[in-house]
């Protein structure tokens, strides 16, 4: 009988043994195998940015290529070289010079000439100059009733204008020593040039002209 248990003891000594020697390798294999899930699971994700820049080139290559297209239309309205801006401008008292000779003819008359100052070209109108005398602003009236033509000043071009200072009769007259010349009632810088002592009252004048003969005052 005691042997019978003795038997038995060393039999289940054996089992638990063996069950102690699988147990290791067993839980080694789980181990293992998760490791490896962890690895295979892991390379997705580090392969996902990878691959995701090359897809942002396209959308940075749009703008550069649009770019000269904007600074196209900028070009297209800046003047090019040669742009003459102010030629053939109206003329002012300030763009030209002005001289004055007393005449004998039509009983004695200013002639007033006009040229361009160096470097500039305008267009005269067919209207008389603004003539004053003195101060009081003494004015000529027109002498003529129709408009003449534009004359365009340049270089050694002349425009002549007649001043009849007194077409009155009578006896009654102021005497000065300058004129006083516009271009328009609007010229903001008239000139003033001495033209000797001269007896006005009634002052008539007549339009620009390209000939003296044509800016003799009453014939």
């Amino acid at each position: 009988m005691r042997s019978r248990i003795a038997l038995t003891a060393l039999a289940v000594t054996a089992l638990a043994a063996a069950a102690t020697a699988c147990g290791p390798e067993n839980s080694d294999a789980p181990s293992a195998a998760g490791t490896a899930a962890t690895t295979a699971a892991a390379a997705p994700t580090t392969a996902a940015p990878t691959t995701a820049p090359p897809a942002a080139a396209p959308t940075s290559a749009a703008p550069t290529s649009a770019a000269p297209a904007k600074s196209a239309k900028p070009s297209a309205s800046t003047p090019g070289p040669g742009d003459k801006t102010g030629y053939g401008q109206s003329c002012g008292a300030n763009d030209l010079t002005f001289s004055a000779k007393l005449e004998t003819q039509a009983g004695g008359y200013l002639q007033i000439t006009a040229k361009a100052k160096p470097g500039i070209t305008c267009v005269l109108s067919g209207e008389h100059p603004v003539i004053a005398f003195g101060s009081g602003g003494i004015e000529a009236a027109n002498a003529e009733q129709a408009v003449g033509t534009p004359i365009t000043l340049s270089g050694s071009t002349v425009a002549y204008a007649g001043v009849n200072p007194k077409s009155s009769k009578d006896n009654q007259a102021i005497e000065f020593r300058d004129v006083i010349i516009g271009i328009g009632n609007a010229d903001p810088n008239p000139a003033s040039i001495p033209v000797g002592a001269v007896k006005v009252d009634k002052p008539i004048v007549t339009n620009w002209h390209t000939s003296a003969k044509d800016a003799v005052p009453g014939v």
